[in-house]
């Protein structure tokens, strides 16, 4: 079956390791196998925040890292959610399509709602999964990419597709999740490795500031390094993070610490991230501001010209 692939991220601060292992390297695989649209989110930064902050700033920095990881925007297609009206304009018979019992109990919903920076709840929050399911469908997206938190909004995607079809006629394939394999990297605080909570190495830091993280980060005081996932967390993710690093084992990296403590562990951490960001540090600063805005003005107009067909057959096959 050839496939179509849509991914993207929300433009709301600089890109990290867990988003390399987690998406970006998959992603990279993926552009030689299939078509790819590849989303930056503009419009979903204010579904939990009352301003968008930075976001010229954040959209630029964000295509800086997708050139730095190896995105070729000769083979997929960037493009931003503000930019395409018609993908936006799915969202109105989609929404016809669910019920508000079937939004409210999404629980990826009630996460995002929790961690909210929001006094009260906005509607468009509450639909986010219905406005993912026309970010997915506008170009007949069949294969996303996620974590297993994002499974449920999959689902409403899926709801959404084999409603319509049922309803006015077969317009939309019901797309299929890809899990990442990767493992879920911790912040190097201990909790969810996030752009937001500083806990996160930017693959845009310098390798001084790399440093500086991993020295803060938490671990325990037994001076044998082991690789235990369960009992010894902390420690756990900086051998997974540098394994990741190094594409080496972390139990065999445990043992080659050895007795060393802490302070080997972070050392090796930080040699093994230094060592693999540094190339891509270096093509990250081969891109300027001009062609970022060239790349996007040329996947906007391709994602919109994609956008303008699927409208017209939703309209079609609704007697509209």
């Amino acid at each position: 079956m050839q496939h179509t692939v849509l991914t993207g991220d929300r433009p709301t601060g600089p890109l990290h390791l867990g988003h390399y292992f987690g998406s970006l390297a998959n992603r990279v695989r993926l552009q030689d196998r299939f078509p790819m649209y590849v989303l930056v989110a503009d419009y979903q930064v204010i579904t939990d925040r009352d301003l968008p902050g930075e976001i010229q700033r954040n959209i630029t920095e964000l295509l800086l890292d997708y050139l730095a990881v190896g995105l070729d925007p000769a083979k997929v297609t960037i493009f931003q959610h503000s930019a395409v009206p018609e993908l936006n304009q799915l969202m109105l018979p989609f929404l016809s399509l669910v019920t508000v019992s079937e939004l409210s109990r999404n629980p990826t919903v009630k996460d995002e709602i929790a961690h909210s920076s929001q006094k009260a709840v906005s509607g468009l929050m509450f639909t986010y999964p219905v406005h993912q399911a026309a970010d997915i469908l506008f170009c007949k997206g069949t294969l996303v990419p996620v974590g297993k938190d994002q499974l449920p909004h999959l689902e409403v995607t899926r709801t959404i597709a084999r409603r319509f079809n049922e309803r006015y006629g077969r317009v939309f394939p019901v797309p299929e999740a890809m899990l990442g394999e990767r493992p879920l990297l911790q912040g190097l605080d201990g909790g969810k490795m996030s752009k937001s909570r500083g806990n996160a190495i930017a693959l845009s830091a310098t390798e001084d500031e790399t440093a500086a993280l991993i020295r803060k980060a938490r671990t325990d005081s037994e001076r044998l390094i082991t690789y235990d996932e369960e009992n010894r967390p902390q420690v756990a993710n900086l051998l997974m993070i540098a394994s990741l690093c190094l594409g080496r084992p972390p139990a065999e990296l445990a043992a080659e610490i050895g007795y060393g403590g802490a302070a080997a562990l972070k050392r090796l951490t930080t040699d093994a991230v230094n060592d693999f960001l540094r190339p891509i540090r270096k093509r990250r600063n081969e891109h300027g501001e001009a062609e970022v805005r060239e790349i996007l003005a040329e996947g906007n107009r391709r994602a919109r010209e994609r956008a303008v067909v699927t409208l017209d057959e939703v309209r079609v096959a609704m007697g509209f």
